[in-house]
């Protein structure tokens, strides 16, 4: 096998015939490339050869003696998406109308501190599979999930059910290990199941998760990041730097919250005279192995100081405009050089936690934020509108290949040989696709949520004309209304 330039055709070695597949006569394929200096975002086909784990030939191909063949007619084909960002015990939380029209702080006290609580372990599960079976019928396999339920004494181990329910699933999985050794105020009042851990705890249960799941392989279906909840209000600046050195040490990346409201702003001025940027900087939490959730609320020098030092975002469009947070610049961001990813939050903040509507939300959202900022010619305005802020193959780029790279995965994201064969298969059998001039925008541009006419994550069929093997989805129905409605009478 040998990696080949993106657009040459056709590509036919093959010297493995052992588990192969053929994606035959895909209408379109959009390979994760940003179109940028020779880095296609875009490929002919129409075929993909799958052997083993691993996307071995793209060109015209001719299927081959006990080859598997996928009929991709009419198909628009995408790499399965990378989600950097989610809160999956939420799950359970969608709608919640006591935090529906709230703003990020009193929406914390309102919906997910309140509920916190009545998650035990069966509940807890019941959630991440909800999440993680939402996100696989949009197209992805990568997940990156920051879990802050974590407490002295707790009875049941969140991480390993994590997980369990992403590999009994097929996923790629990674925890974002939350977690907080202060509280703010609004939870000084709450029960046990939100009280701090110590530093030493927290640390050592990083050390034990790191040894027991941790694959640091440019494809491993397992990693571990230290994540601090929010590192403004979760950590002191000691222990920032402590965690840090421990992060690095351990050789795992790290993750938090950051500037998703003018309380970031605040705070970090109050209580240490920098910008929340800045703060991160002085307590070793910026490098190329550091990515933050949201970064809506930041200064041009903050980006160039993201950008100087390879830090990365976690864009969540929908939960940023659900509670009312603002649009994260990402279009200046991505023009800095800072490294872009795409995440859908928590589904209490977000009712809708899959990837397709993240990314046509993302698309829109550009467009509309660098549109307000146009002014009328007599008031010195200089142009119209900001339909160019982000492209579909942009998009698409953030919520693959960029995100593969924020987790230091190398060899997902993308459709080319050489790469993981995460890949998605899209129907466009619904009328909203009906009518496009390019079909291969339509996931994107159109949304909704095309039939899932396949999906692959790293070389196995985990989706199948929307169905997943072992799920029935009218018994997940069931089990989530009969836990909402549980959780709400004993609330």
């Amino acid at each position: 096998m040998r990696r080949v330039p993106s657009g040459e055709l056709p590509i036919i070695l093959q010297t493995n015939m052992t588990s192969s597949t053929l994606i035959k006569n895909a209408m379109a394929i959009l390979t994760g490339g940003s179109g940028n200096e020779g880095d296609a975002a875009r490929l002919r086909g129409p075929d993909i050869r799958i052997v083993g784990d691993t996307i071995d030939a793209i060109g015209v191909l001719t299927p081959q003696p006990g080859e598997t063949v996928v009929d991709a007619t009419d198909c628009i084909v995408y790499p399965a998406w990378v989600n950097t960002h989610h809160h999956l015990f939420q799950s359970l939380l969608k709608g919640d109308v006591a935090g529906l029209n709230a703003s990020l702080t009193p929406w914390l006290a309102a919906t997910p501190y309140r509920f916190r609580a009545l998650f035990d372990e069966k509940r807890f599960r019941l959630a991440a599979r909800i999440g993680m079976i939402e996100l696989m019928r949009s197209g992805c396999t990568t997940v990156a999930d920051h879990n802050y339920v974590y407490y002295p004494g707790m009875p049941f181990d969140g991480s390993a059910i994590l997980f369990e329910e992403a590999a009994r699933l097929g996923l790629r999985f990674a925890l974002l290990r939350g977690g907080a050794t202060q509280i703010r105020g609004l939870e000084a009042e709450l029960p046990t199941a939100l009280r701090p851990e110590t530093l030493d705890g927290y640390l050592a249960d990083m050390e034990r998760l790191a040894t027991h799941f941790h694959d640091p392989s440019p494809r491993g279906m397992q990693r571990v990041v230290m994540a601090p909840t929010t590192v403004l209000y979760s950590i002191s600046p000691e222990e920032m730097r402590a965690t840090a050195a421990f992060a690095r040490k351990l050789g795992i990346r790290m993750h938090s919250h950051l500037s998703e409201t003018v309380g970031y702003q605040d705070r970090a001025q109050t209580m240490h005279g920098r910008t929340p940027v800045e703060f991160c900087g002085d307590n070793d939490w910026l490098g190329e192995d550091v990515w933050y959730a949201h970064l809506v609320k930041v200064d041009p020098h903050e980006i160039a100081l993201l950008a100087e030092t390879r830090t990365g975002v976690a864009h969540c469009p929908q939960s940023n405009g659900r509670l009312g947070s603002g649009i994260c610049p990402i279009r200046e961001m991505a023009d800095a050089g800072m490294p872009i990813s795409i995440g859908v939050d928590g589904a209490a903040s977000n009712e809708a936690a899959d990837m397709i509507s993240e990314v046509h939300m993302t698309w829109l959202a550009q467009r509309a934020r660098l549109g307000m900022a146009a002014q009328p010619t007599y008031r010195g305005g200089s142009f119209e509108g900001g339909a160019d802020a982000a492209s579909v193959e942009d998009v698409v780029h953030w919520g693959t290949a960029g995100g593969a790279q924020i987790l230091g995965l190398g060899e997902v994201g993308r459709i080319a040989p050489g790469y993981s064969a995460d890949i998605a298969i899209y129907r466009l059998d619904d009328p909203r696709y009906f009518g496009l001039h390019d079909s291969a925008i339509g996931p994107v541009a159109s949304g909704g949520r095309p039939t899932l006419a396949a999906l692959f994550s790293s070389g196995k069929r985990v989706v199948t004309e929307d169905a997943i093997d072992g799920v029935d989805l009218r018994e997940l129905a069931h089990e989530a209304r009969a836990a909402v409605k549980q959780m709400l009478a004993e609330v």
